[in-house]
Formats: C-alpha cells, sequence, structure tokens
C-alpha cells in the first residue's frame, strides 16, 4: 500500500514538473480555454429553458417544468415541415455544388507555374469572404434588380425578359447557392493549397520518370494527399446541414418567399426571439443540436470506415 502510495505520488510530481516546465505553452492555450468557459460551456445552463414555461419574476431555476410540451408544438406546426425541408434543400446544395468547388480551384491553382497569375486569382477569389454580407448582400440585390440590375441588362440585350432572381422561389434557392461559392470558395482553397504544399515533390519527380502525365500526377499523387483534409471538412459541412447561413437568409429574404426561403435559424429568430418565446426558441435550438450531434457522429463513423481519416 505504501508503495503504491509512493508510485502515485511520484507521478503527481513529474506531471507537475512537466506543467512547470511547459507553463508558457500552457499559458498560451488559457485564453482559449476561457473563450469555450464563458461562451460555450456556461450558457448550458440555459438548455433548461427547454422544457419550462418562462416567467421572467422566476428565472429559470424557478419556472414551471413542462417536460417536452414546446417539442411537441414545433414538430405539429405548419410551418415545421416546410423550414426544415428548406434547410435541408439549400445546404445540400452548397455541399453538392459548392463543397467541390475550392478543392478544384486548388488544383487548378497548384499547376499554374505564372505567380502573378495565380496570386492576382488568388486575391480575387479570396476577397469576398472578407467582405460582410450586409455588403455582399446589398450588392447581390442590385445586381439581380429586375429594373436597374446588369444581369437583367445583360439578358435585355439576348432579348430575354427580366427575371426577378430575388422573389422567384426557385431563382432564390440558386442565387443563394452561387452567391455562397462566390463568397467562401477561394477562401476554402487556402486549405487545400496547404494540404498540397505537404507533397512531397520527388514523388512527382518519379511519376515523371515512369512516364505520368500531368493529370495522372493529379489523380494519383495530388488528390490522394488532398483526401484526409476533403474527409474532415466534409464532416463538418454534414454536420451542419441544420445550420444553413442566418445572417444571410435574413439579409436576402422576404414574405413573399418565406416557403422557399425560410429556413430554422430564421424561424427560430422571427417566432421565438422578436415573438418574446423564449422557452420555445430554446427548445428549436437543443433539437437543432441534437440533429447536428447525430450528423456529426454519423458522418465521423462513415469517414472512419470509408477512408479510415476521421476526426477521432
Amino acid at each position: 500500500m505504501t508503495a503504491a502510495g509512493g508510485g502515485r505520488r511520484s507521478a503527481r510530481r513529474k506531471i507537475a514538473r512537466k506543467i512547470w516546465s511547459d507553463r508558457y505553452l500552457y499559458a498560451l492555450i488559457l485564453p482559449g480555454i476561457a473563450f469555450f468557459v464563458i461562451f460555450s460551456y456556461l450558457p448550458m445552463y440555459g438548455v433548461q429553458l427547454a422544457f419550462k414555461k418562462y416567467m421572467i419574476r422566476d428565472g429559470i431555476w424557478g419556472s414551471p417544468w413542462v417536460g417536452l410540451d414546446h417539442f411537441k408544438l414545433f414538430f405539429n406546426t405548419r410551418d415545421f415541415w416546410n423550414v426544415v425541408r428548406n434547410t435541408v434543400i439549400i445546404s445540400f446544395g452548397k455541399i453538392i455544388t459548392g463543397f467541390p468547388v475550392p478543392v478544384i480551384l486548388a488544383l487548378l491553382l497548384n499547376e499554374v507555374r505564372k505567380t502573378y497569375f495565380k496570386r492576382t486569382v488568388q486575391t480575387i477569389t479570396y476577397l469576398p469572404h472578407f467582405v460582410s454580407w450586409v455588403i455582399l448582400g446589398g450588392i447581390l440585390i442590385e445586381m439581380l434588380s429586375p429594373s436597374t440590375g446588369v444581369v437583367n441588362h445583360i439578358l435585355e440585350w439576348f432579348g430575354i425578359e427580366p427575371v426577378y432572381f430575388m422573389a422567384n422561389t426557385v431563382w432564390w434557392r440558386i442565387m443563394f447557392v452561387i452567391s455562397s461559392i462566390w463568397k467562401e470558395a477561394g477562401w476554402g482553397t487556402i486549405i487545400y493549397l496547404a494540404a498540397i504544399a505537404g507533397v512531397d515533390p520527388t514523388l512527382y519527380d518519379v511519376a515523371s520518370i515512369d512516364g505520368a502525365n500531368r493529370f495522372k500526377k493529379i489523380w494519383h499523387i495530388t488528390v490522394p494527399h488532398m483526401r484526409p483534409t476533403v474527409t474532415i471538412l466534409l464532416i463538418f459541412a454534414i454536420s451542419g446541414i441544420l445550420g444553413t447561413d442566418f445572417q444571410k437568409v435574413l439579409l436576402l429574404y422576404h414574405p413573399g418567399i418565406y416557403s422557399a426561403a425560410d429556413v430554422i435559424g430564421t424561424y427560430t429568430y422571427r417566432v421565438g426571439l422578436v415573438g418574446g418565446r423564449f422557452e420555445y426558441t430554446a427548445a428549436i435550438g437543443l433539437f437543432n443540436s441534437v440533429v447536428a450531434f447525430v450528423l456529426l457522429i454519423s458522418a465521423n463513423f462513415v469517414g472512419r470506415k470509408v477512408s479510415e481519416t476521421s476526426l477521432w
């Protein structure tokens, strides 16, 4: 017993010495830990609001419990299937059409040998990421305006009648996805270019000796080295299916296209927060988080089985 106790004390001393020797590194991560504790873990106290009838005078803890009433109300409302369908359609549209774009762009840029041209393309494609959706949303609305928009002016040159893109349920979704690609494709390319930068150049030299052309080098060397990064980002994208860009939708939609544009985030804001139904909002948010967690676990499991790459 004494020997066991002495062994535990010795292990604790070793751990303490290790922490002390790396104290400056631990100090660097303290702000990050504090951020997540304050803004991610402490607010979890409010999750119980989803199961209560919130009374301001009683506070969260003192409000009466109502069980799953708020979830039942959300699931039975006529808007439930509409907002879930819109969220899934828009998110899948972004994944199917937008996810491959930065991958392809990174592969193309990696093959460019003219440095000035490569940097110019990178700057042009990266720039929209640093511009707020408030500004980009205004630019998009002006460009697609049926009376003054440049897009409709071009269509008129070809004898095509102006299209009110932002008032048409089909065109609104298409423009939403295209504008998302426009804003984020260049930024996503940075990650894939970083993955490509880790490829050993001698692999390309060996492939050249074996007679491989440029396309075969890309397919057999570059793409396999990008696969782990692609898999991880795809897992994150799938887990965020119900988290469609709230700010962007809020800026671009209007009551006339709620049937195609209203997503879970905007519905929560409009009905829950603006309407003062905080417990209802908490229930929807908890539902959203649980579904995202299930999707994350499922996508990670599939990724580990298919490509042997996963988050854990």
